[in-house]
Parts: structure tokens; sequence; C-alpha cells
């Protein structure tokens, strides 16, 4: 590629570098972290970050200037219509050289030689400037996403922690507890923090408000609210007592309806848990005012209670599964035997013999489920069979 034509695709490149540049900066001087970062006396952390972005926001909008005028220029060159070799040698050195002043400065008289000159400048081509003012940008938009995060982040947290305070004031007359003081003080920090430094705020501390927030509630529940949601659990506590005896006395008949009816299949039986004492001397307990002994009492009655009524009712559901069970085997051998008689196929000699047979082993004890569903299903077979024979397609 010829020195003109890199040049000309160089400054291709610029031109449309410096559109996106314009549109980038531009939304960026209108981002609202920005401008909060620019209006906002900032402390510690962030003013140290916010000063080296405001300056690599000075130097982009510097940059961008510089670029525009270089393309300019080079693009005057570029388009005269019968350019001279210097002019050629002008419009490559704009593009593609040196041709961008970044600062001069001034040499004190005591460090020139004799031959220096009195002003030094710092030159780069359009490439190096662009390259470093990507580097610039991404500084400036790195210190306010961050700062930005850190106030979405924590200002509603903080203003809730800051309502949760108001709310706890107003339930506690005179004067604030310990607990709520230093909370007071700690949310003080934090916001203040947040507000000035948010690069430096610390979730954590909000955590701590909020642990201070809830010891405070906890120690202002009165003694009339524990008693009556222990006295809530106690009366729970009696109604469950209710639910496991109508459970046994459902289990129990279960068993007894079962028991010596099926083959090879014991029916359960979970024996009576006497759980009234222990329930009494939890009474006992709230009677005597003996509130802060009760609650691990209670939760551990509660969770025996609740495990012996699970076991109740899975007792009773395997027992009743099984006399229903052979109930409906019962229900479909009647069905089919009265299909049988609706055909004429009553006194059947194939078919008499399968039902008498599924029909003992139903009603014998012990019953062996198996075998009779076996029996059944064998009937019914033997009877759909015979009527498709006697009834041909």
């Amino acid at each position: 590629m010829s020195t003109t034509a890199a040049a000309d695709a160089e400054l291709a490149r610029l031109e449309s570098a410096v559109a996106a540049i314009a549109t980038n900066l531009v939304e960026l001087d209108e981002n609202p972290d920005r401008k909060e970062l620019g209006v906002t006396a900032l402390t510690g952390r962030t003013a140290q970050a916010w000063s080296g972005a405001e300056d690599a926001l000075g130097r982009l909008w510097q940059g961008h200037r510089q670029l525009t005028d270089v393309i300019t220029q080079a693009r005057a060159l570029r388009d005269r219509r019968r350019p001279s070799e210097e002019e050629r040698a002008a419009y490559t050195h704009q593009v593609l050289g040196p041709s961008i002043t970044l600062s001069t400065s001034t040499v004190p008289l005591a460090q020139r030689g004799l031959l220096g000159t009195g002003q030094v400048s710092t030159v780069c081509s359009p490439a190096e400037l662009l390259a470093a003012m990507e580097t610039a940008f991404m500084t400036a938009v790195d210190v306010v996403t961050r700062a930005g995060e850190a106030w979405r982040r924590m200002l509603p947290v903080a203003a809730d922690a800051a309502a949760s305070l108001a709310h706890a004031r107003s339930l506690t007359p005179g004067a604030p507890g310990p607990l709520l003081r230093e909370a007071d003080r700690l949310l003080g920090i934090v916001t203040r923090t947040l507000a000035t430094d948010p690069l430096s705020a610390d979730v954590s501390g909000l955590d701590q408000v909020r642990d201070l927030l809830a010891r405070a509630d906890a120690e202002r529940t009165s003694a009339d609210e524990l008693r009556a949601s222990l006295t809530r659990r106690l009366r729970d506590a009696r109604a469950l007592l209710s639910e496991i005896d109508a459970a046994f006395r459902s289990a129990e008949a279960a068993h007894a309806a079962a028991a010596g009816r099926f083959h090879d299949q014991t029916p359960s039986l979970v024996r009576e848990k006497d759980l009234v004492p222990d329930l009494a001397a939890i009474e006992a307990l709230a009677a005597a005012g003996q509130w802060s002994m009760i609650s691990p009492r209670i939760s551990a009655w509660t969770r025996q209670a609740k495990d012996h009524l699970a076991a109740l009712r899975r007792a009773a559901d395997r027992d009743t599964t099984l006399l229903a069970g052979r109930g409906e085997l019962r229900g479909r051998l009647d069905a089919y035997r009265a299909k049988a008689l609706s055909r004429g196929l009553g006194e059947d000699t194939t078919l008499t013999p399968l039902a008498e047979a599924a029909r003992e082993a139903l009603y014998q004890a012990p019953c062996d489920l198996a075998a009779a569903r076996a029996a059944v299903d064998a009937y019914q077979d033997a009877l759909s069979a015979t009527i498709a024979a006697r009834n041909p397609r």
C-alpha cells in the first residue's frame, strides 16, 4: 500500500472515530452520576479518583478538538485538485506523523545548553492521541460507573434503615436506648460517607445498623406479646392433641378391619403415645409465669406430636388401602358376572369355574390380593374372549 493510500485509510478511520467520540463524550457529560460527582463536595477516595477522572475528561475534549482540527486540515489538503509534492507530504505527515502538539513547556535557563531551545513540545500522531484518549475515557467511565453503582446499591438500603430507625423511635417512649443511639450514630457515618465518598462506602455498616435495630426491637417486645404468642402455641398444641386422638381411633379401626384378612400382609399398628403429661408440664410453667422456659419445650413437644400424628395417618392409610383394594376387586368381579348373566353365560362351563375361583380368592381369609387380582383378570379375559367368539365381526 502506498503512503498516500495508507494516509487515506487512516483519515477515514479518524473521521469515523471522531464522530463516535463526540457521541460518547456527550452521553458521558449528560450522565446523571457524572453530573452528581461534578456538583458534590467529594472527599476521600472518591475525591482523589474524580480528580483524575475530571483531568481525563478535560484531555478527552481537548483531544477531540485537536483531532477535529487535524482532520479538517488533512481533508482540505487531500481534496485539492492538483496537490504539489509538498502538499502531499504535508497531508501524509498530518495524518500519519507526529502532527499534534500535546503540550509546550518552558525550559528553565539553568537547564539549557548554549544551543538549547527555551521551549520543549510534546507531540504525537493522531493514532497515538486516539489510543491515549481511549485510556482516558475508560478512566472517567470507571469512576462514574463505580460511584453510580454504589449510590444505587446503598442509598435505598440506607433510606430503609432510616425509616426503620424513625419507626423504632416512635415506638419507644422517652429517650432512645443505647442500641438506637448507636444505630443512629452508625447510620449517620454511613450516609455521610455515601454522599461524599461513595467509593469508600461499606454496606457492612448498614448491616450493623439493621442488626442494632433488630436487637432493639427484640428488647422492646413486651412480656404481654410473648405471653400472647406462647398462649396461642399452647392452644394449638391442645388442638393437635385432639387430632392425634382422632387419628389413633381411625388407625385402630383400620387395623381392626384389616387384621387377619390378608395373606402375607400384616396390617400396621402404631401404639398410642401419651403426650398429655409433657403438655401438662408445659402448661404448669405457663401458669407459674415461666414464659421464657416454655418456647423450647413447646417446640420440641410439637415436633414429637406431629411426627406421631404422621405415623398414625400412614398406618391408617396402609390398612385402608388393603381393604380398598379388595373391595375394588370384588366390585369388578360382580360387574363381570352381571355382564356374563346378561349375555346368557351364567352357566358357561369355562367361565363358571373361573368366576368361582376368583370369588373364593376374594372371600377367603386371609386373602392373597395378588392371587385374587390374577383370578379376576383371568375371568375378565375369558369372558371377553367368549363374547368375542360368539359375536364375530
